[in-house]
């Protein structure tokens, strides 16, 4: 089938603020795609035997999960014939109706089987449909998944795919072949799905912020460090089999890095400074960025090897340089944040330290720059828009320093990151009575809650 067509979205906001007028640039913006492909419909699927019970979780996720794709409109259930196909052998063509001679009455019709049009046609309306059933085997959930495009009223051409997945016969199983089956769909449209890629964040709920991980629709969190101390913004390395972050554990700031495959400590060399902090992996992992003071008073910008040796200086300013990240895509280049002009505003430099160029326009503070996967985006906190004072999330291209603002009148909202897949983006916010976490499509819809507990935030997503 063909890739969706990218979404090009103009936009011309005016807004009048009790302190400015703050106009959001003009901007062509093409990191979603287009939701242009029509109504799925995903009636609830049915279980034999041991499988029924994980039912409600199963159908939950495969809904969210086309859901928060952003491509298509979900038909609402309470739309759907009573009729639900289980297997495409559940179709079966109306036949054609008697004729009804006059002066007679056209005899009852009994349950008609599902045909593609009671899907196509009102009220559902839908141009997709997935459909199916699970059963338990040898202690696996087991599903057959089809999905069909209804609109060919045509059942030899109707199977876009058709299916067997196979998971643990548990809520963990059930949402995997969820996962599978709703990725499968989406790759038919040129999308790659969420599936299997992790966030990792900082959390208080034990009582001391720790790193944690969790699945990318917040199922499934668990802690990865216990320092009972302060361990903060996490960075994951490009094969998401490392997190280095930053430990309060000895007194003073200092970098960590963990395997996330085995738990373990892996060797990091810090410099004899008041300040080691903010680290960002190279994308070939054989070498790291990252904030000290190991030159002077002032937090400046040091590239070295992934264990911390052969220190090489990148910034001599006299004002911080914070929060540096690597070009996922090129690794010659570098954003960070600078106050080297005066509020914090987001720069970028070469890898080597030449070429600095500011990329915010100076109103307001800036903080939290995320490159996209793609390496010519990037998303960041800023406190420029409807809300001045208020941080929100904005996307640059940084080729033409035209933004987008995605988030407004939702309390603090910070550290943005992008999904592998560079269409959905995590953050945290405070638009509820706490720090949580949240997603996002990178057009600022189809916002999501993932975390409830304790204060949390600094998201990044791994693979």
């Amino acid at each position: 089938m063909n890739t969706i067509p990218a979404l090009r979205i103009t936009v011309g906001v005016a807004i009048a603020c009790a302190f400015a007028l703050v106009a959001q640039d003009r901007v062509l913006i093409d990191l979603v795609g287009k939701g242009g492909k029509g109504a799925i419909a995903v009636p609830d699927f049915r279980g034999s035997g041991e499988a029924q019970k994980f039912m409600p979780v199963f159908n939950q996720t495969l809904w969210d999960e086309l859901d928060q794709s952003g491509l298509f409109r979900m038909a609402p259930k309470t739309s759907y014939p009573l009729v639900v196909p289980q297997q495409p052998q559940d179709f079966k063509a109306p036949e054609p109706a008697a004729p009804v001679r006059r002066g007679q009455t056209a005899a009852p019709q009994g349950q008609k089987a599902p045909w593609l049009t009671d899907w196509s046609g009102a009220p559902v309306n839908a141009s997709y449909l997935a459909f199916g059933y699970t059963a338990a085997k040898d202690n696996q959930i087991v599903l057959f998944g089809w999905f069909y495009n209804v609109v060919q009223n045509d059942l030899a051409n109707a199977q876009v795919l058709g299916k067997i997945y196979f998971g643990t016969l548990d809520e963990v199983g059930a949402r995997k072949v969820a996962r599978d089956f709703a990725g499968d769909i989406l790759k038919q449209f040129g999308v790659t799905g969420l599936s299997g890629t992790k966030v990792v964040f900082v959390s208080s709920r034990t009582g001391s912020k720790e790193i944690w991980s969790m699945d990318h629709d917040g199922n499934n969190q668990k802690p990865v460090t216990s320092y009972k101390s302060i361990s903060t913004m996490p960075s994951v390395s490009a094969d998401g089999t490392k997190v280095a972050f930053t430990s309060y554990l000895r007194g003073t700031p200092e970098i960590l890095i963990h395997s996330l495959e085995t738990g373990r400590r892996l060797p990091f060399y810090n410099q004899a400074a008041s300040m080691n902090a903010q680290i960002d992996f190279a994308p070939d992992g054989n070498s790291v960025v990252f904030s000290s003071t190991a030159g002077g008073d002032f937090a400046q910008l040091f590239m070295a090897n992934s264990n911390g040796s052969g220190l090489r200086r990148l910034t001599n300013v006299r004002s911080i340089d914070v929060e540096p990240k690597i070009n996922p895509k090129t690794g010659r280049e570098i954003v960070f944040v600078s106050g080297r002009s005066g509020p914090q505003q987001i720069f970028k430099m070469n890898a080597d330290g030449a070429d600095v160029a500011r990329l915010t326009t100076g109103e307001g503070q800036a903080s939290n720059p995320a490159w996209h996967p793609d390496g010519q985006h990037i998303a960041f906190a800023w406190t420029r828009g409807y809300e001045p004072g208020n941080f929100n999330i904005f996307v640059m291209d940084v080729a033409t320093r035209n933004v987008l603002q995605l988030t407004q009148g939702a309390g603090r909202n910070e550290n943005p990151a992008w999904a592998p897949d560079g269409r959905h983006i995590v953050f945290s916010s405070t638009r509820g009575r706490s720090t949580q976490i949240y997603s996002m499509l990178a057009n600022g819809t189809q916002v999501k809650q993932l975390t409830t507990q304790g204060q949390n935030e600094k998201p990044v997503w791994s693979r």
